[in-house]
């Protein structure tokens, strides 16, 4: 049975900047207010009071906490692609190992720069994504692998779609087990550095075939 809530869907993206800054003040605030109070204490009008914005402004964007939530999500999702773009595919003058360790640090969710994000999140995607959904942020994610291998002009031959998916369960798979079990901060950040020589290895042993 489909328990996701009707309302759990925002109702428009901002295009203004003021509209902009409109919803970043509401996530901001959203944020605020979980790590104070959590979850259950959230709601639209306390979230609208803090942020300095009308209810029925909020209401605007986001008819429910649900459908904030899911508009926060989505904005993580898209600031993480962004991060990903910015930092291990834009530059140009970047070997390709320190590209993959770019990489794998974002999506680890190690890096300060990243959205807050809280393991209680995992609990409510039910509520707020289809599986449709699901699927197209992992394929999102999946496509930053290759934009970052298509910058890696150094890299003797491409690895396979399979090779890079592979990686890419590896390295995403891991990060919401570890959300899930409530890693401590020190062993996520040991474990994302076993990830990153997992994956370079990996890709190393790809280039070192190619050239037998």
């Amino acid at each position: 049975m489909n328990t996701r809530l009707p309302s759990a869907k925002p109702l428009k993206r901002p295009t203004q900047e003021r509209a902009k800054v409109t919803v970043q003040a509401i996530f901001d605030s959203y944020v605020r207010i979980w790590q104070r109070d959590g979850w259950s204490r959230l709601t639209t009008r306390a979230v609208a009071l803090e942020a300095g914005v009308a209810i029925g402004t909020l209401y605007d964007y986001f008819p429910s906490k649900h459908a904030l939530h899911s508009g926060y999500v989505r904005y993580c999702v898209e600031q993480l692609l962004e991060t990903i773009d910015v930092q291990a595919v834009a530059p140009m003058a970047l070997a390709w190992s320190e590209r993959i360790r770019r990489l794998v640090r974002t999506l680890a969710g190690v890096e300060s720069q990243l959205p807050w994000f809280h393991p209680d999140m995992l609990e409510l995607e039910t509520l707020v994504a289809e599986p449709k959904h699901q699927r197209r942020v992992y394929e999102d994610l999946l496509g930053a692998w290759h934009r970052v291998i298509d910058a890696a002009t150094d890299m003797p031959l491409r690895p396979s779609a399979a090779t890079l998916e592979a990686l890419h369960l590896s390295v995403w798979g891991g990060r919401r087990y570890a959300m899930l079990v409530q890693l401590e901060a020190d062993r996520m950040t040991a474990w994302a550095e076993c990830m990153e020589q997992l994956c370079l290895r990996t890709l190393e042993s790809n280039q070192s075939r190619s050239s037998t």
